[in-house]
């Protein structure tokens, strides 16, 4: 029987070797693996993990001596929160109730004035002003926090807004103008004289004894604004 064609040649053709399998495989030791580890690190790797390490040490030392503690930052454990202390401690802040200072009462001194204060639906106070509060804090008129003990004064408020008021309010002036508006030159001559001409020339009105409108109302169908 003729032998077979060797058409892979014998460079290409793998040639096993027995004593290539049969040589021993020796184990890393400390050394070599510890090298191994040092593959892909930065020079500067251990001199900055070291640094950072300080870092947090010297923190942690400083905090100690300020007598800040974990619980003050919120990062105590769970199980050495003090919720006693908490709830005593909201339970001394009695939340305040809103009056107006309708009266200020001259003293000898400013800190020596009296308020006088109304609670809506209780009665009015002669009070004064609580220790945080500075006396040109306060004015007639204003809305006024108090306690619902002594009523003394303890913060000012704001003036009350009413949403529907804010929402009507302009905040950007728009750029429209009469030349913008067409095919409506009559209706524009009767609005500017009903509204413009009372605020821009009063005294026309007055001359002439009438009284000017009080407000107009646009009427259209659907569709026109």
């Amino acid at each position: 029987m003729p032998k077979a064609k060797d058409y892979l040649g014998s460079d290409q053709r793998r040639v096993t070797d027995d004593k290539a399998e049969n040589e021993t495989i020796t184990a890393l030791d400390a050394g070599d693996i510890a090298m191994l580890k040092t593959y892909g690190v930065g020079p500067y790797d251990g001199p900055i993990k070291t640094a950072e390490k300080d870092i947090e040490e010297r923190l942690k030392r400083v905090n100690e001596l300020t007598g800040i503690k974990e619980s003050d930052t919120g990062l105590a454990h769970p199980g050495l929160w003090d919720l006693a202390a908490d709830k005593q401690m909201m339970g001394e802040e009695q939340p305040l109730q809103v009056a107006r200072c309708t009266k200020i009462m001259a003293g000898e001194t400013e800190e020596d004035n009296k308020y006088l204060i109304h609670v809506r639906q209780i009665a009015k106070f002669v009070v004064g002003l609580h220790d945080k509060v500075a006396p040109t804090d306060i004015e007639e008129g204003m809305r006024v926090g108090v306690d619902r003990a002594k009523y003394q004064i303890h913060l000012p408020l704001p003036p009350k807004i009413d949403a529907s008021v804010t929402m009507m309010q302009i905040e950007d002036k728009p750029d429209v103008t009469y030349a913008d508006v067409g095919g409506c030159k009559e209706q524009i001559q009767k609005l500017r004289e009903v509204v413009e001409l009372p605020l821009l020339h009063p005294e026309r009105f007055v001359g002439l004894g009438i009284d000017p409108p009080k407000g107009i109302l646009l009427y259209g169908p659907p569709g026109t604004g």
